[in-house]
Formats: C-alpha cells, structure tokens, sequence
C-alpha cells in the first residue's frame, strides 16, 4: 500500500471513530436521539391532577400534548408498582386509562413526547387519588403456624361480591407462594367465602405465604379493596391415616412410612362415619359428647351423654378421632359408634400426640356418603382437581412473555 493509500485510510477510520462518538461529518447534522431529552412541562398536560388537586379513582386518567409535540409513551404506576393500562390515539395527541385507579394511592406518570424534528422530551408528574368510601377487606385462614399437608387455605371477605368481573379483580390479587413451587386455585364458596389448595396436599416441609395485593384497587361501583394481614404457613411431614371401615382398622403413615396400624370401630348402621379425604380441625384432651347434640333425644335408646379423652375433630357436627373404652370388645370386630372413630385409650392417646392441625383422616369402605367439601369442615379434597377449578372466577391464563410494564405500556392504535 502507498503512503497516499495509508493516508486515506487513517483519515476515513478517525472519521468513522469521530462519528461514533457524536461528532459530526462536514454537511451532516446531529442525531437527535443522542441528544438529552427535553423538558417537555409546557408541552403535555396530566387532566385534573396537577397543581395538588386529588383525583377521582372512579374516573379515568388523561394526558393531553397541548402545543405542537406528540405523544409518544405513557407509563402510570402507584407505589407499590402496580401499571395503569392505557390508549394512545393515533396522532399521539391524547392518553386515556383504560384500567381502574386505585383509591388513596400516590401515582408517578412518565410521560414521553416528540418534537416536529424528532427531538424526544420527557416529564415526571406525581399525585394522589381520594380514599375510598366503602372498602373490601379479605381476612385469611389459617392464622400464621404449622399444619399439615391438607390445610387449604381460606379467604374471608368482609362484604359479599356476586359480579363475575368483580369476582375476578378480587381473586387476581389474591397470592399464595409455596415454596416447593406447586399447582394451585383458588374457588369460590360462596359470595364471602374462598379456598385454596394445591392440585395435590402440600408437599411435606413446604412453606406457604399468602398475601393480597387488594388495598386501593377499585372492586366495583363505589366499592374498593382495603388492607390485609398476610399469613405464613409452614407445613410439617405427611402424616395421613386411613380408615377402613369395612375392615375396623386405621393405619397411620408418615411421609410414606407406616407407623402403625390399631383396630377401630366406625358408625353402625344409621350413623354410618363419612367416607372421603377430611382434615383434621383441632384436638381436644378431654370433651363431653352428647347424643342431643346430633339429634338423638334425650331418653331414646341411642342417646349417650359421655366424657371422651384424647378427641381429634374432622367435623364440625361432632366426627372424632376418639378414646372410646366402653367399645373395646367391637374394635377390629364391628361398627358400633354414632360415626365417630373409636379406639383404645392407649391408641388415641398415640394418634392425638402423632397428629397435628391440617393432617389427612380418610375413610374408606364404610356405607355412609361422602364428607361434603365445605359445609362441615374441610372436605375440599373430595373435589376432583377439573372441577375445583371450575369454582375459580379467572378464566383466562396470563399472556406468556408479557411483563406487567409491556401490558401496560400501550402504543398508538394503527
């Protein structure tokens, strides 16, 4: 190569660095986009939030570009990093939420803007909603501790909610976070009442917590979310018994290890014990159990006023888990209780120290029904998993690979 050629060659790469680095060619001009944005304050406007005036959460957000600039993204958060939705009209004149405020809350919109040169300009304006009249409260279940591997999880709300939509705002604020990661859902027990649980019982040694994202987030009409106390639950080792009434006998496992398995009586006929999946609701050491108290009259040939030791409760009409000594003769041999599950007073002292809140008592082979899922305890795993989710208000999944900020992020509409 000459020395003419090297030359050349020297002077197009400085040319090429120089221009790299922002400089400009002779007879070019600069790229905007490389320039510090503008302050775009005299060039878009935030309608009936600016100067320190509260909005209305029940009304819908606007930007306006009130001179010659456009529009060119809109993004609304609330401090705890919730996204407003919103439309941008196609000539990047005009924003408008398209998602509900949230009441009593403090918003930071980032506006960005255009010039007719192409020069970008940027504004930051803050501001609070008013707080909300009527508020929806949700109170979980179980309080924070240890349980078994059955516990659901309960939501109480403190007003009923009967929109299918509201329905769904609720339920998607709902969170509840395992860790092993598992498959779960929430279902609708009635307009103030709803459960979750996983696909299958909580893996042993899970932790469970569970949350709402509610306060401030409009429910419907007038009616807004308030504040709650999230729960932590910490599940212990899978401790499940199985009752075969047909047998007389209960055999208690442990993470998939037998412990043990004792000779029982179950309901005679008439008082037959409930089959399917309950969840053990409390224990009690010593407790009175009457015939009245499940309908037997007082003087009848069934009727029985005795005191029971070492009771673990499935139900809440009065099924047990007992110490029944008057029985002895019968267990492993007959059924002849009034539904509940006797045993020895050495073996039910044994299940009542071996069981916690939230363990398994299934029953098979009796010739009673089926435990109800929600009426008398937690029978929730006698739900098939399909239809369990069917009691869900979602009905649509969540769009793969879309952030909360990409959703809510909106462009012009072509």
């Amino acid at each position: 190569m000459s020395h003419s050629s090297r030359s050349t060659a020297v002077l197009c790469s400085l040319l090429v660095i120089t221009l790299a680095a922002g400089g400009t060619a002779c007879g070019g001009s600069s790229n905007p986009l490389a320039d510090k944005p503008y302050d775009a304050t005299g060039q878009v406007s935030l309608v009936g939030a600016e100067d320190g005036h509260k909005a209305d959460p029940g009304k819908p957000l606007e930007v306006r570009a009130d001179a010659g600039d456009r529009i060119t993204d809109v993004t609304a958060t609330d401090a705890a990093g919730r996204y407003v939705k919103g439309e941008l009209d196609a000539g990047g004149r005009h924003w408008r939420s398209t998602g509900a405020l949230a009441a009593g809350a403090h918003y930071t919109v980032r506006i960005s803007t255009e010039d007719e040169d192409g020069a970008q300009g940027r504004r930051t304006i803050g501001f609070d909603t008013n707080p909300a009249d009527k508020l929806l409260r949700v109170t979980f279940g179980p309080q924070s501790g240890t349980y078994g591997v059955g516990q659901p999880v309960t939501a109480e709300l403190s007003m009923p909610v009967t929109d299918p939509a509201s329905r769904a705002t609720v339920e998607r604020t709902l969170r509840v976070e395992s860790q092993p990661s598992v498959k779960g859902a929430w279902y609708w027990v009635d307009n103030r009442t709803l459960h979750y649980r996983p696909q299958e019982y909580w893996p042993a040694h899970a932790v469970v917590n569970v949350s709402a994202n509610l306060n401030g987030i409009k429910v419907g009409g007038a009616l807004y979310g308030g504040p709650s106390k999230p729960v932590k639950l910490t599940i212990g080792d899978r401790v499940e018994a199985v009752t075969d009434a047909s047998a007389h006998s209960m055999t208690v496992t442990k993470n998939g290890q037998e412990l043990g398995t004792v000779p029982v009586t179950t309901g005679k006929p008439g008082y037959d014990t409930r089959n399917g999946v309950k969840v053990i609701l409390g224990k009690e050491s010593f407790v009175r159990m009457r015939g009245t108290s499940i309908g037997i009259a007082e003087g009848s040939a069934d009727s029985y006023d005795l005191p029971v030791h070492w009771a673990t409760r499935v139900t809440w009409s009065g099924e047990y888990v007992h110490a029944a000594p008057w029985s002895e003769g019968s267990q492993g041999w007959d059924n002849v209780s009034h539904g509940c599950t006797g045993m020895s007073t050495e073996n039910a002292k044994w299940f009542f120290d071996t069981v916690r809140v939230g363990d398994i008592v299934k029953v098979v082979g009796s010739a009673g029904a089926t435990m109800t899922p929600f009426d008398n305890g937690f029978g929730d795993w006698n739900v098939p998993w399909q239809k369990w989710r069917q009691g869900s208000a979602l009905t649509a999944g969540k769009r793969e690979g879309t952030s909360p900020a990409d959703a809510a992020r909106l462009r012009p509409r072509m």
